[in-house]
């Protein structure tokens, strides 16, 4: 595996166009700003344009890039190309705001029938990814290419690491200016052997995790792996980490407890190894559906911003941003908490109520929820469809306690309360409870 780029092509391409009275247009080889990692003194460290580059980095779709700066992010992940946030979209406003992008390669996934035995389709893939290079490589916004997310998920055929490889060797032909990565689900030592023999071509590997990501230091030892890494996902304790109902409901953290965890994941699973942790990005800097509409964003489907993006300005700045969200100390419904296995009669009258403060002392508001539990059963960030909320079982929202009366019809459901200081930040919690 390569781990330095020592890139002088640059230079001498220009010298053989000068000498050619030849040149290039806009967007092309002289707009590209190279990017390499270099190791001194045992210590890997990312570089760009000659100097030290310290990622600021998060998993970003559809955000706004200027809220993303004012905390301090200056680096952002990408997944796929999508219709509804094209890539030339990305990389305009990551230029305009002066932010870099790891971009992403997305490859077939097993998982989703893609058959790396058929040669033709990986060949096909190939190609894709030669049209992806051809077009992006020398963007001045493009950091480094991720060939992949998470396509050991699930897998069974190794020939998709052949693939990588082969993927990564192609861009290096054809781009000597940034260096080539993928995405692993997690770490171990099948993993570490598998990058080791069928993907040498790699400059790094990135590393994903979420609550078992305080023991990536243990595993990175005990893989015997020496090499630079990014963590191109942490944040959130993942749904399948957690504790469950008796009924199979995974039970979520408040968002300060989320914005706790990921003050610890960060010191104890990135900060506490600088020699290779070259860069990280934090999931996810927008909103999204996964098991809840509050699982994994760090914003709520309103544009609030929670908790989890006060301890990333920290973590970037060295200082807590001047307002703060609205913290949350403890939900009950019906005198118990969300691990109590919460069972209520149909169409019964029950209290909750919240006990939330706001360390800048603005007045809190308050929302209140009854969803249907998720049935989805999609995994690796596949898209979910958002539960249909219920009306008519509550009348008073706005305040810390309520009655609600539970759904007629029997089932999971979930309850949810939000807090928010009137000033663009907002705090969360949830319950899941049977109606019998």
């Amino acid at each position: 595996m390569k781990y330095t780029y020592h890139k002088n092509v640059k230079a001498i391409v220009f010298t053989l166009i000068s000498l050619l009275g030849l040149s290039f247009a806009t967007g092309c080889l002289a707009d590209a700003i190279p990017v390499e990692i270099r190791q001194d003194d045992g210590r890997f460290q990312l570089i760009r344009g000659g100097e030290p580059y310290e990622i600021r980095g998060a998993g970003l779709e559809y955000a706004d890039l200027g809220v993303f700066t004012s905390h301090g992010g200056n680096s952002i992940r990408t997944w796929q190309n999508n219709p509804g946030f094209t890539y030339d979209e990305v990389f305009a406003d990551a230029e305009k705001h002066g932010v870099t992008v790891a971009l992403c390669i997305e490859i077939g996934r097993e998982r989703h029938g893609f058959d790396y035995n058929d040669e033709d389709a990986v060949a096909a893939q190939l190609e894709y990814a030669r049209g992806m290079v051809m077009k992006y490589k020398d963007h001045p916004a493009l950091l480094t290419w991720i060939i992949g997310n998470e396509p050991n998920l699930s897998f069974k055929n190794p020939r998709v690491f052949d693939a990588i490889n082969d993927i990564s060797k192609m861009i290096h032909e054809l781009d000597p200016n940034h260096p080539t990565t993928t995405a692993l689900a997690g770490f171990n030592i099948q993993l570490a052997n598998l990058i080791e023999t069928r993907v040498p071509d790699l400059d790094f590997i990135s590393i994903q995790m979420y609550g078992d990501i305080v023991n990536l230091p243990r595993y990175i030892k005990q893989t015997g792996y020496e090499g630079p890494y990014f963590v191109t996902e942490w944040g959130s304790v993942g749904h399948w980490e957690v504790g469950k109902t008796s009924w199979g409901a995974p039970i979520e953290q408040n968002s300060s407890d989320k914005a706790a965890n990921y003050l610890k994941s960060y010191k104890t699973a990135i900060a506490s190894n600088p020699d290779q942790a070259i860069g990280s990005y934090v999931f996810l800097w927008g909103q999204k559906q996964e098991r809840t509409p509050t699982w994994y964003g760090m914003f709520l489907p309103d544009g609030s911003e929670t908790e989890a993006i006060d301890v990333m300005h920290y973590l970037w700045n060295g200082s807590w941003p001047d307002n703060r969200a609205p913290q949350i100390k403890s939900m009950q419904l019906d005198s118990k908490t969300s691990a109590k296995n919460i069972k209520l009669d149909a169409s019964g009258t029950y209290k909750a109520r919240v006990k939330a403060k706001d360390p800048d002392g603005d007045k809190l508001h308050y929302q209140w929820e009854i969803m249907h539990e998720s049935k989805a059963t999609q995994e690796g960030g596949d898209k979910e469809e958002v539960p249909m909320a219920l009306t008519g079982l509550m009348d008073q929202t706005d305040t810390d306690q309520i009655v609600i009366k539970s759904p007629a019809e029997p089932g999971a459901y979930r309850l949810f309360v939000y807090v928010r200081d009137g000033r663009g930040s907002a705090g969360h919690a949830n319950i899941p409870f049977l109606v019998e």
